[in-house]
């Protein structure tokens, strides 16, 4: 009996047949960190074209999509539309977070019970950032910061993190995806130091890691956002709204949903999006002066506007800039006048004429007018059903 006994103990601790099917399937490594792979030996071109991550059931809340995603940056906003994507589908979601343990309670409520994962990590320890990234397949970097701060630059934000995370990404072996999302218009050549640190940090992955896939959406808008819901918050408190530069640069703002289904159907397809560079912009293109005169009408209120230089807006921002490291005391962020976003906005910022776009990954984005920008009538005065609208407007000079 003992003999049985041992027999079939042996036989229990030996792979089963099921064990290594799955194996072969998700093509992960026993060893994260160099084990079967070469050091620095990227992995990814294994992958490409060996089919969909999905593995089992309908793609509900409750299946098991096969993917076990690090999220860079979810607690941020277009972090939130990600994670309920993904997690909509069944994938398990890492959350690296820094600071307080309330920053990503909002998300666990997006999955399953424990397929939203919070895991607390410094952006500046190695270790930390192999810990939240071992027992993952996707690594997607969110982390991005349009103004810089008395511990954080642009270039270690924008540039040095996405480089150390596509290393680490590379030296782990089992990461079947990598998606970095920068922004529209970098460049190394921009005026904005903004852009040229995403645009290092673009070259910068496709250096370390060339099957990545990098997302440049423009200039996001959603409930959450940090354009429409600044002016609309400086109209009301202010009564008017500064124009920098009379408001005729161009932009093609897009629907912060459609940026979040473009990660994921770039996540789902048969390998062809990795290596590329999809350029996301809404579907139509408007001036800073048009997009503002949207925020006006949703909010009912009448346009009053402030014609602000360009020399001028940059004399007002420039005391932060310049005081910032200096002071032992942190600033207050900037909203209207942000230098850099000055810089930015002084160029027109569209998709491109021949790249890649939602087309590509078989996404048709919505138009703003509408539901997506909805959520500005928290700014009407008396309540969603009262304030003039655009349409009630009349002339003072018609006037009896």
């Amino acid at each position: 009996m003992q003999a049985i006994t041992r027999r079939l103990g042996h036989q229990s601790l030996r792979p089963t047949a099921s064990i290594s099917s799955i194996k072969s399937i998700c093509a992960l490594s026993d060893h994260y960190y160099g084990g079967d792979h070469p050091r620095y030996g990227s992995t990814l071109a294994s992958h490409k074209g060996m089919g969909h991550l999905v593995r089992k059931g309908t793609g509900g809340r409750s299946s098991v999509s096969g993917i076990i995603a690090t999220v860079f940056g979810a607690t941020g906003f277009l972090g939130r539309y990600l994670v309920q994507q993904l997690a909509k589908m069944g994938s398990q979601v890492l959350v690296p977070f820094r600071g307080s343990e309330d920053n990503p309670r909002h998300l666990k409520l997006m999955g399953d019970l424990g397929q939203i994962v919070p895991m607390k990590y410094d952006p500046r320890d190695e270790n930390s950032i192999k810990a939240v990234m071992a027992k993952a397949n996707v690594v997607i970097n969110l982390i991005g910061r349009e103004y810089e701060t008395r511990n954080f630059s642009f270039e270690e934000v924008n540039h040095f993190m996405a480089e150390q995370l596509a290393v680490i990404a590379k030296e782990h072996g089992g990461i079947m995806r990598f998606i970095q999302v920068s922004c529209l218009g970098s460049s190394l050549t921009s005026p904005s130091r903004f852009l040229r640190a995403k645009a290092a940090g673009e070259e910068a992955v496709l250096k370390e890691l060339p099957e990545a896939t990098v997302m440049k959406p423009a200039v996001m808008i959603g409930t959450e956002d940090r354009i429409m819901n600044r002016w609309a918050h400086f109209a009301k408190k202010y009564s008017f709204l500064p124009l920098i530069g009379g408001g005729s640069t161009k932009i093609q703002p897009v629907y912060v949903v459609d940026v979040a289904s473009a990660i994921v159907a770039a996540l789902k397809d048969d390998g062809s999006s990795m290596g590329n560079v999809y350029e996301l912009g809404g579907p139509e293109i408007y001036t800073v002066h048009e997009l503002a005169e949207l925020m006006y009408e949703t909010v009912r209120e009448w346009p009053r506007y402030v014609n602000v230089p360009l020399p001028v807006a940059k004399a007002i921002a420039m005391p932060r800039e310049v005081l910032l490291k200096k002071v032992p005391f942190p600033l207050p962020n900037p909203d209207i006048f942000n230098l850099d976003q000055i810089h930015a906005f002084a160029t027109d910022t569209v998709v491109s004429e021949n790249a890649l776009t939602f087309m590509d990954l078989g996404i048709v984005p919505h138009k703003l007018k509408g539901y997506p920008v909805e959520y500005l009538i928290q700014y009407r005065k008396g309540g969603p059903q009262f304030g003039s609208t655009v349409s009630e407007k009349v002339n003072p000079d018609s006037y009896p």
